[in-house]
């Protein structure tokens, strides 16, 4: 056998290197794109649990929003049922065994319950939505809403002249009903094809232990379910255009939605069948508290959970688009795929030129190949560094001890360091001991958790006072790097004194053209900042958004601007103003409105003075707009103007008392004003302490007296 020549067992081997080392490079690369993967999935996975978070406290706060508004209702019933007039009466009646003929002046004691039955029912709003429609004179009419009072047989004793009878659906649920217990009859389309909803509350004997055995009669609310409840479903600054929150329930097979809908649909209008597939309202019925990727009503793909109602068998969901909740995730994760998947290729490239000249009997042409891959390397942590310095805020990588492992250039600025010189140091070194300790408790909080943490910080330093917001997101460890944290830290001090400045300036501006406008009507003078406190209450009795408080606050302070146009002589008159005087007068309210016209407030102040002159009947100027054309901060305003007029002394005459301006109030209801604003204005000084707060209102001046 001839033997193989040196040269052809070389080859041989070279052969076999090159082979293994083919292997190796290709399981590297698809190791490589496989954890490339996992990586970009780990961070799509940790987006939705921020969106569950997120959706979550929203469904939480709007749950209890909606259970606060259930209480409200059962404490109003519950303030009649142990009303001790109200119970005396039912005693007696129970004694006498339903013989009206024996109870102690039963006509008085019968007549003081309706008119507080109606006085609830205004109040807290158990009332018929709009005003009925005519009706043929032969033909009864059925109420929609009320409270009734009805003794232990279930028998009407007395009602608000908007009760509906107790007959049908509701009478078979107050024979089953647990005795002694409150009750909701739940919501339903009423005698007018409105959502109504029905609460029971027992009335216990005044000398009964409030068991089963003791109860006399029964409180009964009929609610149309309106704004009062659907605008609790409303999350306060929301800004994703497809997020939705809204009320479902069960009913048998099927699903009910009990709350408007965002593409118009009214409550109780649509019901889907409790199978249809992925459908996010079966989901959250089914696993009240769960998060999941469904699809709504419209068959969009939504990111949802809900929350289970313990006072009344809703569940709260809350929904936002997948495609606009993770369009900025999907896009910011494909990048980093694809740069990633580019940086294998580089990489497996350089190692491939790597091996090559490696293989090179010249030593010192492998030694400038590996320089060359070396450069490349850094150019390409040089690409990245440049990235993250293009962003405006600091951004900052420490590990579990608080030392840095990454930093780009806006985390250096101020410190006199460059950002790699920070790499490996402690932040206390660096930013000082109390925002260390602030940042590094929010860190060990996060890495405990394993959830992303934010928070707003106030911290005095060289140039003042600079207020932060910093987003800190874990870090998983690997074999070579421990878990930290990524700290992506923004400075708003600027903007949070730009805001405070603007409306330290506008309250100035406010307050200056109130005095001028006092000054050229002394004998209104305070008119405008009474209405703006009056009007602050009712939106507060009202429980509006702060934005909505703040409008009509300055508008109410402004409203009289116009004033300043009227000729003096007029204002100074005490009476007998010609028409075209009053005219004039009236006037320069919407001339108030004209010079405020260019002037940028953060609400519609402007429209909501221009409409202030509005009737709810459309009878008002200067549009003759009707109801809830009108704006809501221009309603509350109009009451507000109207009751401090009547209330406010004059250097003519005394205020008038409040239980008369009360009477005028009421009795103008659905003509020019709204009932709830006049209503939440009642309420607010005979409850919430208005009363004695406003009571120097009817007082004349000491130097007009």
């Amino acid at each position: 056998m001839s033997e193989i020549p040196a040269e052809d067992e070389g080859k041989r081997g070279v052969n076999k290197v090159v082979l293994g080392s083919a292997v190796g490079l290709l399981i590297a690369a698809v190791a490589g794109v496989y954890f490339v993967f996992n990586f970009v999935n780990s961070e799509r996975q940790r987006d939705l649990q921020a969106w569950q978070i997120r959706l979550g406290i929203v469904a939480d706060s709007r749950a209890a929003a909606v259970e606060e508004w259930v209480d409200e209702q059962f404490a109003a019933l519950r303030s009649l049922a142990e009303n001790e007039s109200l119970q005396l009466y039912m005693t007696e009646l129970s004694l006498a065994d339903g013989d009206e003929s024996q109870v102690t002046d039963e006509a008085a004691q019968a007549g003081y319950l309706r008119n507080l039955l109606i006085a609830t029912a205004d109040r807290e709003g158990f009332v018929e939505a709009v005003a009925a429609a005519e009706v043929s004179a032969n033909v009864q009419r059925i109420g929609t809403a009320g409270i009734a009072i009805t003794d232990a047989k279930g028998r009407i004793l007395v009602a608000t002249p908007s009760m509906p009878p107790l007959v049908g659906k509701l009478k078979e649920f107050l024979n089953k009903m647990p005795r002694g217990e409150r009750s909701v009859f739940d919501m339903h389309l009423g005698v007018a094809d409105q959502p109504t909803i029905g609460f029971v509350v027992p009335v216990f004997g005044i000398q009964g232990d409030q068991d089963a055995s003791d109860v006399i009669g029964l409180i009964i609310g009929l609610k149309i379910a309106g704004r009062d409840l659907f605008n609790r479903l409303k999350q306060p600054g929301e800004t994703e255009k497809t997020a939705e929150t809204y009320l479902v329930r069960a009913n048998g097979l099927s699903i009910e939605y009990l709350s408007p809908l965002k593409d118009g649909t009214e409550p109780l209008a649509r019901t889907l069948a409790g199978d249809t597939p992925d459908l996010a309202a079966a989901y959250v019925v089914q696993n009240a508290g769960g998060f999941a990727t469904k699809r709504d009503y419209s068959g969009e793909e939504v990111l949802v959970t809900g929350r289970l109602l313990s006072t009344i068998p809703w569940v709260v969901l809350r929904k936002v688009g997948t495609s606009e909740a993770l369009a900025e995730t999907d896009s910011r994760l494909t990048t980093m795929l694809v740069v990633f998947l580019m940086l294998i290729v580089v990489v497996s490239i350089t190692i491939v030129a790597v091996w090559r000249h490696g293989t090179s009997l010249r030593a010192a042409a492998a030694a400038e190949r590996y320089r060359i891959a070396a450069e490349r390397f850094q150019n390409l942590g040089k690409f990245l560094r440049v990235v993250t310095d293009g962003q405006p805020n600091a951004i900052a990588a420490v590990d579990g001890e608080g030392h840095y492992t990454f930093a780009n250039k806006a985390a250096a600025a101020g410190t006199g360091m460059e950002a790699e010189e920070l790499l490996g140091k402690a932040m206390v070194s660096v930013v000082g001991s109390i925002k260390a300790k602030a940042l590094g408790d929010l860190n060990k909080e996060m890495m405990e958790d394993s959830e992303p943490k934010s928070a707003t910080h106030t911290f005095e330093e060289e140039d003042g006072i600079r207020i932060y917001h910093s987003d800190h997101i874990p870090l998983s460890g690997d074999r070579d790097n421990p878990p930290g944290a990524l700290m992506i830290i923004d400075d708003i001090t600027e903007l949070v004194n730009e805001r405070q400045r603007r409306e330290r300036i506008l309250r100035q501006l406010v307050t200056t053209l109130v005095h001028f406008v006092d000054q050229r009507d002394p004998y209104s003078a305070d008119h405008s900042s009474r209405v703006a406190e009056v009007s602050s209450a009712i939106a507060q009795e009202m429980d509006l958004e702060e934005d909505e408080i703040r409008t009509v606050d300055i508008a109410g302070n402004l409203m009289n601007l116009g004033k300043l146009l009227v000729p003096a002589d007029i204002l100074t008159k005490t009476g007998n103003l010609t028409d075209e005087e009053l005219q004039q007068i009236r006037n320069s309210v919407l001339e108030s409105a004209d010079l405020l016209d260019n002037v940028e407030f953060d609400g519609p102040v402007v429209d909501t003075i221009r409409q202030i002159q509005e009737h709810w009947d459309g009878s008002g100027m200067p549009k003759g707009l009707r109801a809830e054309e009108i704006l809501l901060s221009a309603r509350i305003v109009s009451v507000a103007n109207a009751f401090v007029g009547m209330a406010s002394a004059r250097a003519y005459r005394e205020g008038v008392p409040f239980e008369k301006v009360w009477g005028i109030l009421l009795g103008e209801t659905g003509t020019k004003f709204d009932r709830r604003a006049v209503s939440a204005l009642i309420n607010h000084v005979e409850n919430r302490g208005g009363r004695e707060g406003w009571a120097h209102y009817g007082k004349k001046p000491a130097e007009m007296a």
